[in-house]
């Protein structure tokens, strides 16, 4: 079981982002805020979910969250101004979508870009072990999905219906041998030793 707070006098808000070690598409991110009740047995870090009970759980999700959001950044802005910041501004523009503002900011990972007025804990794993960053995972990582199945149709040699925009060897042979897309990050560096890693 998940733990339902870090500071229960607080209201807080589970951040997380996905697709920071993509090498095409946008960041996502996503905040929300759930009830001090809300319990789940499935629910955890989105990565060791299958993709039916992620949809499942994103479904419940939107429909018992106090509030939530999601936001992108796209690959453009993630080569102007690094995926790091990238990604913690795809969290920014999430957590100022939410219809409640937080009280307490519970960041996944060891790193985050402070907002003002509201303070934040960054917990490494934190969505293997807080309900409110598990939740947030499931939401960043089935809209990134999603988004990165609706430009497969765009650029099928890539096969981002199945990597999602990550090196995997298909995709990195795809790249060599037709060049990059528009919506690969060309801040991301990708050369003959890289292709030999796998």
């Amino acid at each position: 079981m998940l733990k339902k707070h870090f500071d229960k006098s607080k209201t807080e808000a589970g951040v997380d982002e996905a697709g920071r070690g993509c090498l095409a598409g946008p960041v996502y991110a996503a905040a929300v805020i759930l009830p001090d009740n809300y319990s789940n047995t499935i629910l955890n870090d989105s990565k060791k979910l299958s993709k039916k009970n992620r949809a499942l759980l994103r479904e419940e999700i939107e429909k018992e969250a106090t509030a939530w959001a999601v936001a992108s950044v796209d690959q453009t802005t993630i080569d102007q101004i690094n995926i790091r910041n990238a990604s913690y501004l795809a969290m920014h523009l999430a957590i100022n979508k939410l219809q409640i503002k937080p009280e307490l900011l519970l960041i996944d990972g060891n790193g985050f870009n402070p907002i003002k007025n509201i303070p934040h804990q960054c917990i490494i794993r934190g969505d293997s072990l807080y309900y409110s960053i598990a939740a947030a995972s499931v939401l960043a990582k089935t809209y990134r999905d999603e988004f990165m199945e609706k430009i497969h149709n765009e650029f099928p040699v890539y096969q981002w219906n199945r990597n999602k925009g990550y090196g995997t060897r298909t995709h990195v042979e795809a790249i060599f041998k037709n060049g990059r897309s528009p919506y690969h990050r060309e801040s991301f560096k990708i050369n003959t030793q890289y292709k030999l890693d796998f």
